[in-house]
């Protein structure tokens, strides 16, 4: 698939970051001599941790929940997450006066769930190991007559989500690697489409939990590839699939998919406890746990790294890292 045709464009995350202005925070870059020292190379890392609901997901939703039509606006939303797209929906339809219900499952972290019923969603439980997410949510909106606002598969969703790459490119200046966390393909695709843009010559590389290691599978084999509920605690990135907009964006503009084990992921939270006094989320970690351990040759190299989110819960976090 050529650039022209490709589902989301440049102009399309130009577009976002317009509207995210004054909405969205526009993220530190923050840089460590350690982080360094371990990796031999200049590293970057985009702090979506510290966005909005605490986690990139906020763009996304904010741009697609902003183009809604004033029919779809009064009717409302509905959205399907384990989490950080359940918040961010959430927070958007507040901030835009549109009313939002969120399909979640059981077993959601907690500290995710209050989010989202704080920031006035209606939450939908389910059990994620008996019931078809999709099914259920497209079954409740067709019979509340509610717009569907899904995790990552909507050019409008992937658009915004593009925006925190380019603001690390304007910040950090030109990148010879980009690594991005990877669950159903919208921040990954998002940030490719911007890199395509900004930095031609940086390779894009998506990081994804071993344990649901769909998206590399499919990268490898260029045909689309499924996993079912992955056990990792990397809760963000248990996607079942890549999607129709993602899985073409991905073969097109990522030039590699690596994946980490869950105890790479504890390290690396480690690290930024201890040494950044950043609070990241396992799946936030995805990226950076793939530099740590040493799966990409960096020396010599600038390298930037999305720290995804940070909505943790710090009981599950005090007993990882303890």
């Amino acid at each position: 698939m050529s650039a022209g045709t490709l589902p989301v464009t440049w102009a399309d995350v130009r577009a976002a970051a317009t509207r995210l202005e004054g909405r969205a925070h526009r993220t530190p870059v923050m840089t460590s001599r350690t982080a360094d020292e371990r990796s031999g190379a200049s590293v970057f890392f985009k702090c979506e941790n510290l966005q909005r609901m605490g986690a990139f997901k906020f763009r996304g939703a904010f741009n697609a929940l902003s183009q809604l039509s004033s029919d779809e606006r009064s009717r409302g939303v509905l959205a399907y997450s384990s989490g950080n797209h359940a918040q961010a929906v959430a927070l958007a339809g507040r901030e835009l006066g549109i009313r939002t219900t969120i399909v979640m499952p059981e077993d959601a972290p907690a500290v995710k769930l209050e989010a989202t019923r704080g920031y006035g969603a209606e939450v939908l439980l389910y059990d994620r190991h008996t019931v078809n997410r999709e099914e259920y949510a497209s079954r409740i909106a067709s019979e509340r007559g509610l717009a569907m606002i899904p995790p990552f598969d909507h050019a409008h969703v992937i658009a915004g989500q593009g925006t925190a790459a380019k603001e690390l490119f304007e910040e950090a200046g030109p990148l010879d690697i980009l690594l991005v966390p990877c669950g159903g393909g919208g921040l990954i695709s998002g940030c490719a489409v911007a890199a395509a843009e900004l930095a031609p010559h940086c390779r894009v590389i998506g990081v994804e939990p071993a344990a649901g290691d769909d998206v590399t599978r499919s990268f490898r084999s260029r045909t689309l590839q499924t996993c079912h509920n992955p056990d990792t605690i990397a809760d963000g990135a248990r996607t079942h699939s890549l999607g129709q907009l993602t899985f073409p964006l991905v073969m097109a503009l990522v030039a590699d998919m690596l994946t980490v084990q869950d105890d790479a992921l504890i390290r690396a939270m480690r690290f930024f406890a201890e040494r950044m006094k950043l609070v990241v989320e396992p799946t936030g970690t995805l990226a950076a746990a793939a530099l740590f351990e040493g799966l990409i040759e960096a020396r010599g190299k600038r390298v930037g790294v999305i720290l995804s989110g940070g909505n943790v819960d710090l009981r599950d976090l005090a007993r990882w890292i303890g």
